[in-house]
């Protein structure tokens, strides 16, 4: 509870004899009335009184007003005045420094103008003000009597808790910006995004539109068939409409329940597929495999063109020829992924028609083998590719029931006119 006096003095109520007396420190007050008194005449309008004031707090006993400082009722008023004022001795500002309810910005103003490096570096030890109240950091760091230590400490504060904060917080909009953006490009009517980690990063999201794809420059190294095929395929699904998007969830239960069962037929394919590839299907890899199976065909293929390896891996093993074949389109696969394609089982006859059509990859030889012996493979494809193989490889065909007897049977005149 404060005295009367200094509800009268902070009023402006007292008489002027009365004001003059505290500003020369003459009334019987104790010493934490006193120092609120003189901070409060220390800012008064009248020039004597402040000088006045000024003079009797500069003369005021440094332990006393220290035990002041550090008291928890202080007036903040009081502690923020003293903080910029530079009459008081270090032990006052320490103590000034370590009261818990000084000011913030009372302490970033000590920081800015004191010199005396035991208040600089007792400053910089209160991570959670500075936490609380960033500016300090840079008084302090801006101020040229801080020791290297204080300076080190205030560094590390911005660093690790605002620049890393802030570049986190701008990745993750940056990440959600391009997910929106992909998403857009795919035409989803949500912001799927997962597509960020199924991206690489030099792809622009405009980039995954079909329009793109068919307007893309030949490769002599690949061959006109091949692209022209793909460009085919790329144009029928791309003037194919888009179905309606699905009721929202809750809306109406039978058609939930039938886009979840799609949704789920498509995991199912793929996970069936892995599993006979001797793939492990984690935790992750299955909620990204849902997140692709929510996407419409249309959205898939466009994946399928553009995405990563990643999404290749998934993608290869959709039931959409229309995706296999995207995949093959994509122009970042790898022929390690086209040789382990090739060997699929349940690859359409049109992707390994594809395949072999593709001159790069014909030149591999674990893909000719991988073609011959695939049952999938279309005779007219096969046939062909049979002068390719080794003679051992050529000899074992003759006896490998999974492909057609044409092939079969051409492999075993083969055989007997090289008198293998």
């Amino acid at each position: 509870m404060p005295s009367p006096v200094v509800t009268a003095i902070r009023s402006g109520n007292a008489p002027a004899p009365a004001k003059m007396a505290a500003a020369r420190a003459a009334l019987p007050l104790p010493p934490e009335d006193l120092l609120e008194v003189l901070v409060v005449l220390n800012q008064d309008e009248n020039e004597e009184l402040r000088s006045t004031a000024a003079k009797s707090l500069n003369e005021f006993d440094s332990e006393r007003m220290k035990q002041v400082v550090s008291l928890k009722d202080t007036p903040r008023d009081v502690l923020q005045y003293l903080c910029s004022w530079r009459g008081g001795k270090s032990g006052v500002y320490e103590a000034i420094i370590l009261n818990d309810t000084t000011p913030d910005q009372g302490i970033q103003d000590l920081a800015r103008w004191s010199k005396d490096t035991s208040v600089l570096e007792l400053i910089a030890i209160n991570q959670e003000r500075m936490i609380r109240y960033p500016d300090i950091i840079s008084a302090l760091i801006e101020n040229r009597a801080s020791t290297p230590e204080a300076v080190r400490r205030a560094t590390e504060v911005r660093i690790e808790f605002f620049e890393k904060e802030l570049g986190a917080k701008r990745i993750e909009e940056e990440r959600r910006a391009r997910a929106a953006a992909a998403s857009a490009a795919l035409g989803l009517r949500y912001v799927e995004e997962a597509l960020v980690d199924l991206i690489d990063e030099d792809i622009p999201a405009e980039d995954l539109k079909l329009e793109t794809a068919l307007a893309s420059d030949d490769d002599p190294k690949i061959g006109p068939e091949f692209l022209k095929a793909i460009r085919d395929e790329v144009q029928r699904v791309h003037e194919t409409p888009v179905p309606e998007p699905p009721p929202v969830v809750g809306e109406n239960s039978a058609a939930d329940a039938q886009v979840d069962a799609e949704t789920q037929q498509v995991v199912s394919e793929i996970l069936n597929q892995m599993k006979a590839d001797g793939e492990e299907a984690t935790v992750e890899r299955l909620t990204i495999m849902q997140k692709i199976a929510r996407m419409t065909a249309k959205a898939r293929v466009q994946l399928a063109l553009k995405g990563n390896r990643e999404a290749r891996n998934i993608l290869r093993r959709d039931s959409s020829k229309s995706v296999i074949l995207g995949v093959l389109g994509n122009p970042r696969i790898t022929e390690s992924e086209v040789e382990a394609i090739s060997a699929m089982k349940t690859l359409p006859e049109e992707a390994l028609r594809l395949i072999a059509l593709n001159r790069q990859w014909i030149r591999n030889y674990p893909i000719v083998h991988n073609l011959v012996r695939n049952a999938r493979t279309p005779v007219a494809t096969g046939l062909p590719l049979l002068n390719r193989l080794f003679p051992k490889d050529l000899k074992a065909l003759t006896s490998n029931r999974n492909v057609p007897d044409v092939l079969r049977k051409q492999a075993a005149r083969l055989v007997a006119a090289k008198r293998i």
